[in-house]
């Protein structure tokens, strides 16, 4: 057991890091080639946000886990929303000024109803996996369209791009992103061996251990970069690294789950987690749309300690049903 726990925790440590390593290596490599800054901040940056969810829900359907695919893309989104947004808002409450995020919130919800709908007849397929890699691909496209639209006076595009690694030798990107490529693979598969180990020693399903450990561990990287961005006072990139974040989870990362490895969806996920997920969001878009004097949204103090207890009780929930069933077994 000691040795599953280990990997967890190492496979995390190392998840995150080689995550950076690669964004950073990436988006040099990208600077070299003269691509431009706009569509560094929106894509690599973006995607490198959710590496660490994408790589292990590839590694965990190759093996036969989806449901800690399908727990890791839910529960992230949930710890994104509630744990993320609800601690950056403790530390500084989130003032929402872009006009690019007031289009993507709804985006989002939509998003996240139809990957619902889409998960609703009790099965993650192949077709399904297909259609969810295609939105992400849409969306990408779509947000660069709107960037383009809105130029430099919108302050998430101004601020993804001072977030934007410096220029490097192509030797040290190429290193850096290839190094961080061969961690990140290496990270998750040994953060999904020592996730399967303590899901089968505690008798417990792939799907909340996916839901719980695997997916805190993941937001980690969403947590940072948020705190660090409302700490310099970026509140649109805390709020957009939040929100880009969740429409990468739900694309593609139940995208790659369901192209991969086909799966039942628990019927829990469609009574219990996706709705929380929902809630979450539109009572986010809710208090990003509410205006305050200045003419934009506030998140405040005391609903980010809303948020934050959601979580918490969510959590706290999971465990007490847990543990209801591990007593029901040995009864």
């Amino acid at each position: 057991m000691l040795w599953f726990i280990a990997a967890v925790v190492a496979g995390l440590m190392v998840l995150v890091w080689s995550a950076d390593q690669f964004v950073a290596g990436a988006a040099g490599l990208a600077r070299a080639l003269g691509i431009s800054t706009l569509i560094i901040g929106l894509t690599i940056v973006a995607f490198g946000t959710s590496a660490p969810e994408m790589l292990v829900s590839a590694v965990a359907a190759l093996q036969g886990n989806s449901g800690l695919a399908i727990g890791n893309a839910v529960g992230s989104n949930i710890a994104n929303m509630a744990l993320v947004l609800g601690v950056t808002a403790l530390i500084a409450p989130l003032a929402v000024h872009s006009r690019t995020l007031s289009r993507e919130f709804p985006l989002m919800l939509v998003v996240m109803v139809v990957s619902w709908l889409l998960l609703s007849n009790g099965e993650l397929s192949r077709l399904d996996g297909i259609v969810l890699l295609a939105g992400i691909l849409a969306v990408i496209l779509w947000t660069i369209h709107l960037a383009r639209i809105s130029g430099v006076e919108d302050p998430l595009i101004e601020e993804l791009t001072e977030e934007i690694p410096k220029a490097m030798p192509r030797r040290r990107a190429w290193w850096l992103l290839l190094s961080g490529l061969v961690l990140l693979l290496a990270s998750s598969k040994l953060l999904v061996w020592g996730a399967v180990g303590i899901a089968q020693y505690y008798g417990v399903s792939d799907l909340v251990i996916g839901l719980t450990i695997v997916a805190i561990g993941t937001s980690l990287p969403e947590l940072a970069a948020s705190v660090a961005a409302a700490r310099k006072n970026e509140h649109d990139i805390a709020v957009g690294n939040v929100v880009g974040s969740n429409l990468f989870n739900i694309l593609a990362v139940l995208g790659i789950a369901g192209t991969i490895g086909p799966a039942a969806v628990d019927p829990a996920v469609l009574y219990r987690d996706f709705p929380l997920m929902l809630a979450l969001a539109v009572a986010l878009y809710l208090m990003a749309r509410g205006f305050n004097h200045n003419g934009h949204g506030l998140i405040k103090r005391w609903a980010g300690m809303l948020l934050l207890l959601v979580f918490l009780g969510y959590q706290a929930s999971l465990f007490l049903m847990v543990s209801a069933a591990a007593r029901t077994a040995t009864s």
